[in-house]
């Protein structure tokens, strides 16, 4: 199944209030990794911007006056996001305003089957501490130093970031670094071969045994073919 990642901005806190969507982002990714593929836009949300809002994501009501209305982008973000799971940090939040926007316009709403919440995942993995999206690029190292103010596109990058390790990204990382240095080490001559191969555990009987087994399956297994056509190689060396 697809995935995406999804981040939202609004005017306020409750659509049952009056408040809108100003922006939207949207991330794909593909075992983990973002594929290049991406949505993002800001919205006008017929209304005036709040203070507290304005402070939280910068976004004037001036600016969103010049921008599309959800109405306008709503077939393309459907088709985006059709027969894929959202990957949503406190999903309800999101899902609440984007099915408040879609109601207006009668389409059917988000099923919330086809929804992922990024905090409940990390509230399993990190159970009493804290957990916003902030907390956990700090804890998992993810750099922010981009981020000044909230943003759906940059958050929706950030969060892609935070569910690689979420899901075992770090884990598997570790892994391979772990495999990495082993590679490196034999390579370093730092592990010497045997002067001499150890004798042989197999004595002159079995030997013998598996000669006559061998001799009982007729002239043509497989294996007899490899070692002809090696030996016929070593001979013409």
């Amino acid at each position: 199944m697809r995935e995406i990642v999804l981040d939202t901005e609004t005017t306020g806190l409750n659509p049952a209030e009056g408040h809108r969507i100003v922006e939207i982002g949207l991330v794909e990714i593909a075992n983990l990794i973002p594929t290049g593929r991406s949505f993002h836009v800001y919205l006008n949300p017929e209304r005036d911007m709040p203070e507290e809002a304005f402070r939280v994501h910068g976004l004037s009501s001036e600016f969103l006056s010049t921008q599309k209305k959800f109405a306008e982008i709503a077939e393309e973000f459907r088709a985006f996001i059709e027969g894929a799971r959202l990957i949503i940090h406190n999903a309800e939040f999101d899902v609440r305003f984007l099915n408040a926007e879609l109601a207006r316009l009668d389409a059917p709403p988000i099923d919330p089957a086809f929804v992922l919440d990024t905090l409940a995942l990390a509230r399993q993995r990190h159970p009493g501490m804290a957990n916003s999206l902030d907390a956990l690029c700090q804890r998992y190292g993810v750099d922010t130093s981009r981020r000044e103010k909230h943003g759906a596109l940059l958050d929706s990058l950030l969060l892609a970031e935070v569910y690689a390790e979420l899901m075992g990204g770090r884990q598997a990382s570790l892994q391979l670094t772990v495999a990495r240095k082993s590679l490196s080490l034999a390579d370093s001559g730092l592990l010497r071969k045997r002067p001499a191969p150890l004798p042989s555990r197999l004595s002159a009987e079995e030997a013998a045994a598996h000669r006559d087994f061998v001799a009982s399956l007729g002239k043509q297994p497989i294996w007899m073919r490899y070692l002809e056509s090696e030996q016929a190689e070593q001979g013409a060396a």
